[in-house]
């Protein structure tokens, strides 16, 4: 029994680029898409592909020669026994802005850049850098 959705995707991402594997499997979500849309945006993944078996196909993203993985840290924020929210003017600032935060607005799952531009508050949901 999976407690938290999310944070199981974001396991199964940290765990892949550990192990150093080229395409991982995620259970397919839309706020798990969402997420990993973001990540592709902003260079973290190479790309995702959805399939017919309700799942994401993701093709993780490595510095070569040495197969270093892109993602350095992704860490979970929000839990669901203890949420994190955030005002606009407080959004926190990864690595002073090498990093992201991803935010759920009522705009949509964006990132802490996009959501300080709107003016938008939310519920951080992990950091990556």
């Amino acid at each position: 029994m999976i407690t938290d959705p999310i944070a199981d995707c974001l396991t199964i991402i940290r765990n892949g680029c550990l192990a150093k594997k080229d395409i991982i499997y995620i259970q397919y979500s839309k706020v798990k898409k969402n997420i990993i849309k973001i990540l592709v945006e902003q260079g973290f993944i190479g790309n995702y592909k959805l399939e017919r078996n309700k799942s994401i196909k993701v093709y993780l993203k490595y510095i070569y020669p040495k197969k270093k993985s892109v993602i350095k840290s992704i860490k979970r924020i929000s839990k669901p026994s203890l949420r994190k929210y955030s005002t606009s003017k407080n959004l926190p600032r990864v690595l002073n802005g090498l990093g992201i935060a991803i935010i759920s607005t009522s705009k949509g799952i964006i990132t802490d850049k996009l959501a300080r531009k709107n003016k938008l508050g939310g519920e951080i949901i992990c950091y990556v850098y």
